[in-house]
């Protein structure tokens, strides 16, 4: 059992992050929240962590012989099920799946010699959607209905300079049974993608135009068809250029005024409030993205929420759940 010690960042908002010991020194990328006990964790030097009682305790839960691969995506499907994306060159890039709390990986599908896988994300426990970066001019997009295989399907055709980031695992989501979105960047991107019929075709609109090819749109979440899309440039951390952006249909995206404070690499819904967590803080949106207060200064990869169970992960093993 992990010694854990408690930590607790007051913020001017009314809720604070209470910060627990994850176990380990990696970069954390993947969380996933399935209820108010259950978390699934993911990082670098192949780690994968797992809580059942709400992060009391944690269990490193990491696979066997794989600490060179870098896990960016995690989703859990119950205590004990979940599925694990790897990012990387090539056939750095993988999906796992455990059935029994993680004593036991299964590697369900690696890639081949070219591209870079950023997110995926899971309907339910057997229907789910992959995407990676470019190769041959289109997105990479494969997909499941069985939770074992994965079946490539042809990707939309990406813009030139156009790419995704897997800052933090959450470039693409899923709604319903066959909706899915996903974000770019890079000097030809800025957009967003969307597909209503589980990654068969997909439909595009521009949202913004990035400056540099480390800048765009990192990660979108939803509240019904009301969606916030983050990003900015990771290697400017402080600079709120291209940053946000807003569609109350999941459709027509604007850029608002206001903007969280920096670089943002993931974004959720919290109950009436929006989240988005970067490597120069955490900020808190109460009026849909509209406008934006800035909090705990720490730094954050992901995040994810089910309910109102909110968990960020970052570098160091920083691991903290949003509480009032």
């Amino acid at each position: 059992m992990w010694r854990i010690f408690l930590l607790t960042c007051t913020i001017a908002v009314g809720q604070s992050w209470h910060l627990k010991n994850s176990g380990t020194t990696a970069t954390l990328r993947g969380v996933s929240v399935v209820n108010d006990k259950v978390i699934w964790i993911s990082g670098s030097k192949g780690t994968i962590i797992r809580t059942v009682d709400g992060a009391v305790s944690v269990q490193n839960v990491s696979p066997k012989g794989v600490a060179d691969l870098d896990f960016r995506d995690i989703e859990g499907i119950s205590d004990s099920t979940a599925f694990a994306m790897s990012s990387g060159e090539g056939r750095s890039s993988r999906i796992y799946k455990t059935t029994d709390g993680g004593a036991n990986w299964t590697m369900l599908q690696a890639n081949g010699a070219e591209g870079f896988w950023d997110a995926f994300g899971m309907w339910d426990a057997t229907h789910g959607i992959l995407m990676g970066d470019p190769v041959d001019g289109k997105f990479t997009i494969l997909t499941t209905s069985d939770g074992t295989s994965w079946t490539p399907q042809e990707g939309p055709k990406a813009e030139k300079d156009e790419a995704a980031f897997a800052g933090g695992g959450s470039a693409l989501v899923v709604q319903g049974t066959r909706e899915a979105w996903f974000v770019t960047g890079g000097l030809g991107g800025g957009r967003v993608l969307h597909s209503v019929d589980s990654g068969k075709t997909w439909t595009a609109v521009r949202v913004v135009k990035p400056a540099a090819e480390t800048a765009g749109l990192y990660s979108l979440a939803f509240n019904g068809k009301r969606a916030v899309a983050v990003g900015g440039d990771y290697t400017k951390a402080s600079d709120t250029a291209v940053n946000i952006a807003l569609s109350a249909d999941g459709v027509k995206w604007t850029v608002p005024q206001g903007k969280p404070l920096g670089y943002r690499s993931a974004v959720v819904n919290v109950g009436a409030k929006w989240l988005a967590v970067g490597m120069t803080g955490s900020d808190l949106s109460s009026d849909n993205g509209a406008t934006w207060k800035g909090f705990d200064e720490g730094a954050f990869n992901g995040v994810s929420v089910k309910g109102t169970t909110c968990w960020a992960v970052g570098p160091a093993g920083r691991f903290g759940m949003l509480a009032e």
